[in-house]
């Protein structure tokens, strides 16, 4: 007889990961105390109100799952061919994705840095780095990041890449569009 496959967590609450995002005014409207993350997500995809959905998306997937979207968004979306430090900083985010090692993660901050957090891959590079550990070089006391700067950090990514594109709501659209399927696992990371 097999065993029986573990429970699934229950789904998260969209009051609780909406929490500590700015959204729209119209977007507070539509969220409900029972709306699941999910829900939520599609309500803000279908209202259309494409920024908060990204912005409330990338909060909502777990850390590894939000970098590789905004990795899958980017690799598509930025001109090529990319800077060194551009192509640097995604390369460091997928290898963070792929092993989110201790190594990985401080290498994806140090390539942060040299593509800048103004950047979109800078920026995407930063939230891998900014997904656990300590903020701190290593020989100092710990410092760890808030909870929500991998999400804040993806989504800045994703409105940079936008804000250089000649049809911003087309992209959103592919955005939300690679975000719904990594969410509902029809991709995986």
């Amino acid at each position: 007889m097999t065993p029986a496959a573990p429970p699934r967590p229950p789904a998260r609450l969209a009051a609780d990961v909406a929490r500590p995002l700015t959204l729209s005014d119209e977007a507070k409207a539509l969220l409900t105390p029972t709306a699941t993350a999910r829900q939520f997500f599609d309500t803000l995809a279908a209202a259309p109100l494409p920024d908060d959905a990204i912005r409330f998306l990338a909060a909502a997937l777990p850390k590894r799952e939000a970098v590789w979207w905004g990795h899958t968004c980017l690799v598509g979306a930025l001109p090529k061919p990319l800077p060194e430090s551009a192509a640097r900083a995604l390369a460091a985010a997928e290898k963070w994705v792929k092993d989110p090692s201790e190594a990985n993660r401080r290498a994806a901050g140090d390539a942060a840095d040299l593509a800048g957090h103004g950047a979109p891959a800078g920026c995407l590079a930063a939230g891998a780095f900014w997904s656990g550990g300590s903020l701190a070089p290593p020989n100092l006391p710990p410092v760890p990041p808030r909870d929500d700067l991998t999400g804040q950090a993806v989504a800045g990514a994703l409105f940079l890449a936008v804000a250089g594109l000649p049809a911003p709501a087309a992209a959103r659209q592919r955005f939300l569009a690679a975000g719904a399927d990594i969410a509902s696992g029809r991709v995986k990371v």
